[in-house]
């Protein structure tokens, strides 16, 4: 059986340049069957059959002459957002598995105005996640996290060189060995959600880079309601996490 690159063979696949090819899994959004296909290099068959499941388009949830306000699609950048948008800066931002409500600002003024409040922690954050095993209880973790910037980031539970963190975790539903979870944090520090609900235990459903055992299109997590100042913004969930398979 012949095998090539799997970025060539999806090239070939689709008819289009090796680079491209590459671009889309490295974008993960490019699958085999129900099995993403992460690493560009890697070989397979050169009749594998691929499905390129592209982000749903973008929403506008809300704009005004200070703020816009997206529904964030999974598998799309952040910044990517920004960069499509004149003008707007990102306020804050969400991995590219985590769909919903993102913030961008539209001029200096208002820019400087909201940071001042995620840095006073007075911007609530609200959540929606499938995790793994069964909650019953709420829960309240206060562990500090520090993250390791250098390539790919990678946050951990560090008591000595951590930063202050807080999550509230509460109960929804149960289905199977999973359960749906609330989550509120006003901290935000880099993957303090995946990485605080891997400490407990319950990885975020498909988050394999911290001990999720599920094969999941991405990390079941949304972003579903964020309060800045006098605004309130919610997003709907999205169908993998309103319900779990």
């Amino acid at each position: 059986m012949a095998t090539d690159k799997a970025y060539k063979v999806l090239a070939m696949a689709q008819g289009i340049s090796n680079s491209k090819a590459k671009e889309l899994i490295d974008r993960g959004i490019v699958f085999v069957e129900d099995k993403k296909v992460k690493i560009a290099r890697a070989d397979l068959s050169t009749d594998t059959v691929f499905r390129i499941e592209y982000p749903e388009k973008i929403e506008i949830l809300y704009q005004d002459e200070d703020i816009i306000v997206i529904n964030k699609p999974a598998q799309v950048d952040s910044y990517d957002i920004q960069d499509a948008i004149e003008g707007a800066v990102l306020l804050h931002r969400l991995d590219r598995d985590t769909s919903g409500v993102l913030l961008l600002g539209k001029n200096d003024a208002f820019v400087a105005r909201a940071i001042a409040e995620f840095k006073a922690r007075r911007v609530e954050k609200h959540y929606v996640a499938w995790v793994e095993g069964v909650l019953y209880e709420k829960i309240e973790i206060d562990e500090p996290i520090f993250t390791i910037k250098k390539g790919k980031a990678f946050s951990m539970i560090d008591p000595v060189r951590g930063k202050k963190a807080h999550t509230l975790v509460t109960p929804e539903e149960i289905q199977g060995k999973k359960s749906k979870v609330r989550i509120e944090i006003r901290t935000g520090r880099t993957h303090q959600i995946r990485v605080h609900m891997a400490h407990i235990g319950h990885p975020v459903v498909g988050d394999e880079q911290y001990g999720s055992r599920t094969q999941a299109k991405r990390v079941l997590l949304h972003s579903s309601q964020i309060k800045l100042l006098d605004y309130e913004f919610n997003a709907a969930e999205p169908k993998d996490v309103a319900k779990y398979k």
